[in-house]
């Protein structure tokens, strides 16, 4: 299937989740009173209109009071799901009937169903719009709470080749911030709260503060610069800091792109990380060092390679026995990071879980995975190591169900 297909084959499930929703909805109130029947269809179909109306012009506009138009967004995501939900099972009763319908048209009748017809298209309505209404629930449950909803991971991992000094070390990973898409100052102060209660010994993060525009994270600077470590902070670029999305020739062309950027590498400077271009740093411990290493942004699928991981290993000192490297985008460890054995252990971003999935302990699920080999959690192959932060911010959809902003503590052990 090409990608130049989807929008239609999308497109197509939307107007069938329109028409599907309203026959349920037709169905459940058609022993009704005329008078109920009526007011019932012109509240479908005025909420519908208005929900795409304000959802549409929201995205349209969305550079305008972002945070404000990214919840009417959510609503017409939250319908839109819902009324896709409602289709599958009304669509495949439909099919049904209409096999049963060619089956007696060439002379081999079956059951009329008469008697039942109307109980069950009744009780699949009823089914349907119940099965709807959980991801409608989820997606505004996402947007009121689970967006900040802030939980701590713990991962254990153990290495041969970890100097002794380092043995416990706590490695506090977060990513993917967007802070372009918070609308106050307080939920990243509580999240802030959060990772110094965690005493890491080190703090990294992997990429995406912003959404596109420097700016965007200078209200946050003072509270950012409030979270606590032994070490430094390191940090590196994601796909989202270089603004390729904007377009800049509506906003001063490549000289502007570039002194947005040049910003906002100073916004990390004025926060207090260090942020890693394509370079290396030591981590010392009672006289033993290890590496931290972070490239630029490194993409596939499309996503810009602005990375240069030989660069990056090559100002690694080869007599440290253990590395780790920051690197926003999990599709680097396919990529290239396996090509360098020396590097232990992959800290990336990038995939937010899709902020929407299944996330228990006996069950991972969510559609990013159809797209992300490596998309949430622990991966290892060999002796390399590779976790995915499911990030702590959001962007687009303004919520998260499933998949809640992480903050990651690995705790390094020896052996």
């Amino acid at each position: 299937m090409s990608r130049s297909t989807l929008p239609f084959i999308f497109l197509a499930f939307v107007i069938l989740g329109e028409w599907y929703g309203f026959q349920a909805v037709r169905t459940l109130t058609q022993h009704s009173s005329p008078g109920t029947r009526r007011l019932t269809v012109i509240l479908y179909w005025v909420l519908t209109v208005a929900v795409w109306g304000l959802g549409i012009w929201a995205m349209r506009n969305r550079h305008e009071h972002p945070s404000f138009k990214s919840y009417l967004g959510g609503v017409l995501l939250a319908m839109v799901a819902a009324k896709i939900v409602v289709l599958i099972p009304l669509l495949f009763e439909d099919v049904v009937r209409l096999g049963r319908w060619a089956v007696q048209a060439v002379g081999r009748p079956g059951g009329s169903g008469t008697g039942t017809a109307i109980s069950r298209s009744e009780f699949l309505s009823k089914a349907a719009l119940l099965a709807g209404a959980v991801p409608f629930v989820s997606l505004l449950w996402g947007m009121a709470k689970g967006g900040t909803d802030y939980t701590v991971k713990r991962v254990v991992l153990r290495f041969p080749n970890l100097p002794a000094s380092f043995d416990g070390f706590k490695v506090l990973q977060i990513s993917d911030l967007h802070t372009g898409s918070f609308h106050s100052r307080e939920p990243l102060q509580r999240a802030v709260d959060l990772i110094n209660k965690q005493q890491a010994d080190m703090v990294c993060m992997t990429g995406d503060l912003v959404n596109n525009y420097a700016h965007e994270v200078e209200e946050h600077i003072e509270t950012l610069a409030g979270i606590r470590s032994e070490h430094p902070i390191y940090s590196v670029l994601g796909n989202h800091d270089y603004a390729d999305y904007v377009d800049w020739s509506a906003e001063g062309g490549a000289a502007a792109k570039a002194a947005n950027l040049a910003r906002l590498k100073q916004n990390h400077a004025k926060i207090g990380w260090n942020l890693l271009l394509d370079e290396a740093r030591t981590v010392e411990r009672n006289g033993e060092r290890i590496s931290i290493m972070g490239v630029q942004n490194w993409g596939a699928r499309g996503f810009a390679q602005y990375g240069n991981l030989a660069k990056t290993h090559a100002a690694t000192d080869p007599t440290i026995p253990f590395k780790i490297l920051l690197s926003h985008d999990p599709s680097h460890w396919d990529g290239q990071v396996h090509q360098y054995e020396d590097i232990d252990l992959m800290l990336a971003g990038h995939t937010h879980g899709m902020q929407f999935g299944v996330n228990l302990s006996f069950l991972k699920w969510s559609p990013v995975q159809y797209v992300y080999k490596q998309w949430a959690g622990l991966y290892q192959r060999g002796r390399q190591h590779l976790y995915v932060n499911a990030g702590l911010g959001f962007i687009g959809y303004h919520g998260r169900v499933g998949f809640l902003p992480e903050i990651t503590v690995l705790e390094l052990r020896r052996g």
